[in-house]
């Protein structure tokens, strides 16, 4: 049975959302509330506040090594009191009371993900976020949307890339083939036109995970990321090293295609550690290669030759990285690369956006996820709801 406050929200035609994702470094909980007005074709998104919420090295750190269910259960409730504390404090920071926020959209923070296209049979397709959504409702008042990636997997997708609908919704321009790229973790990109059919994405491959490892290990910990590109500049790309890493079997694979930690993370950067510690900056410097190589070619292969499109905007971590996007505005010309700033939409808050809109959608009974994207049968809602 619907609660009061989910049936009035329902009957909203225009929403105050509250939206959440901790990114695959687990550094901070980002946060944005946007009003959300209309679904599908007419929906129409504007952002009122974000902001990051830091979470603790100590917590981080558990998140990144958890290996067992009990593990991953405390931290799903420690998690889901930090997502709370974000939504609370991007509602004060815009002077507004959780009583005018009609619904939280929490992504959560993967721990897992095993797509289709990872994943051969007999072994079923898997995902899984933590941050318990109940948790969440529960300190603030507000019904929370969560779990979004596992119906579109159901309905036979990778459950991601997600962020292709808010690229549509909110960037396309009439009559253009726009780009926009996310550099997080993974790196994944949409290329949006004037139909949602017609939207093409998929991952791209390492945005900043290997990187952020590598940082990590060079600084002893002190760093969780190679700020401004300073630890790469010091170096000099292995050609070797880069040409086998430029073999890895999921680059060559043709969309749709998800990638996460499986790929990129431990399994993949302690070999390299093991045998480059003596040459440590040489090392980042060839990864920070790496992003650059994988994205072009993931435009090179899969993008430019259905056309051309109108300039490439970046969002995410990467985009803040000075030596990253001189190489992908090196690789990419004469493409125009852009930070998303640039179409007046701070990129920092794109991500938690998103899951404000697909809250949104949830309610409006929308279906958020876009099959060309995830390779979905079909088009569904995208979401479970802790009232």
């Amino acid at each position: 049975m619907l609660t009061p406050r989910i049936a009035r929200a329902i009957a909203k035609q225009r929403r105050l959302c509250v939206g959440l994702i901790s990114g695959t470094s687990v550094d901070a909980v980002e946060a944005a509330l946007c009003w959300v007005e209309g679904s599908g074709a007419s929906v129409k998104l504007e952002l009122v506040a974000h902001a990051p919420s830091p979470i603790e090295p100590a917590l981080a750190a558990r998140v990144l090594a958890a290996d067992h269910a009990a593990e991953l259960c405390e931290l799903g409730f420690l998690l889901g009191e930090r997502f709370a504390d974000a939504a609370l404090a991007v509602i004060q920071l815009a002077g507004k009371a959780p009583e005018d926020v009609d619904v939280i959209g929490s992504h959560g923070q993967t721990v897992a993900h095993r797509p289709r296209s990872l994943v051969p049979p007999p072994s079923a397709p898997s995902t899984l976020q933590i941050g318990e959504s109940s948790v969440i409702a529960e300190r603030t008042g507000i019904p929370t949307v969560s779990d979004f990636r596992t119906r579109d997997m159901a309905a036979g997708g990778e459950g991601a890339p997600l962020v292709p609908y808010l690229d549509w919704a909110a960037f396309r321009k009439p009559g253009a083939r726009r780009a926009l790229q996310n550099l997080g973790g993974i790196g994944n990109l949409s290329v949006v036109s004037d139909r949602l059919e017609d939207t093409v994405a998929f991952d791209t491959g390492p945005g900043n995970m290997v990187m952020d490892a590598l940082a990590r290990r060079i600084s002893g910990g002190a760093l969780r990321c190679d700020l401004d590109g300073r630890l790469a500049r010091q170096g000099k790309v292995i050609p070797d090293l880069l040409a086998e890493l430029l073999r890895h079997p999921f680059l060559a694979a043709p969309p749709p295609k998800s990638a996460g930690r499986e790929e990129y993370g431990e399994v993949f950067v302690a070999p390299l550690w093991d045998r480059y510690r003596e040459r440590p900056n040489d090392l980042i410097a060839t990864a920070t290669e790496l992003t650059v190589e994988a994205t072009a070619r993931a435009y090179e292969q899969w993008v430019f030759p259905r056309g051309l499109v109108d300039g490439v905007y970046v969002s995410g971590g990467g985009s803040r990285n000075p030596v990253l996007m001189g190489g992908l505005r090196r690789r990419l010309a004469p493409v125009r690369v852009e930070v998303l700033d640039a179409l007046g939409f701070p990129e920092a808050a794109k991500e938690a956006a998103c899951f404000a809109l697909l809250a949104s959608e949830f309610l409006s009974g929308t279906p958020g996820s876009v099959p060309s994207a995830t390779g979905a049968k079909r088009g569904v809602i995208l979401g479970k709801i802790a009232p």
